[in-house]
């Protein structure tokens, strides 16, 4: 059975949050905030019909509608961690990272910009 994916204490994400704003991120800083944002996305959105992977951290399924069991999944997205975290937060606007191939999205599903950001602790302004 895969392990599930647990947020991270608030006071540990605005940590790292802040560090990594500064410029000043520390060693696992990373790991913690691509897991918690995907626990997060999985606890809002549950469900399997989308697979959501940011290697080489973690890769969760998501979304209500039609389950998958064995093989490629319907809907698959993929993005490098710094990616990942930007559109989570609100950083960067879904689209922007997709335009810019940041982010590779296959399958019905795998539009994730009606889920993003994700609520809570981790808000971060959008690059202008």
């Amino acid at each position: 059975m895969p392990v599930r994916l647990r947020p991270a204490p608030a006071e540990q994400v605005e940590a790292a949050l802040g560090r990594r704003l500064a410029g000043v991120p520390e060693a696992g800083d990373e790991r913690l905030l691509v897991k918690h944002l995907l626990a997060l996305l999985t606890m809002t959105h549950p469900g399997a019909s989308v697979e959501v992977r940011v290697p080489p951290y973690a890769v969760v399924q998501c979304l209500a509608g039609a389950r998958h069991t064995r093989g490629t999944p319907p809907a698959v997205v993929e993005t490098d961690a710094d990616t990942w975290i930007a559109v989570a937060t609100g950083a960067e606007p879904w689209a922007d990272a997709v335009a810019a191939g940041r982010v590779v999205a296959s399958g019905e599903r795998s539009d994730l910009s009606a889920v993003l950001p994700l609520p809570g602790p981790g808000r971060l302004p959008r690059a202008t």
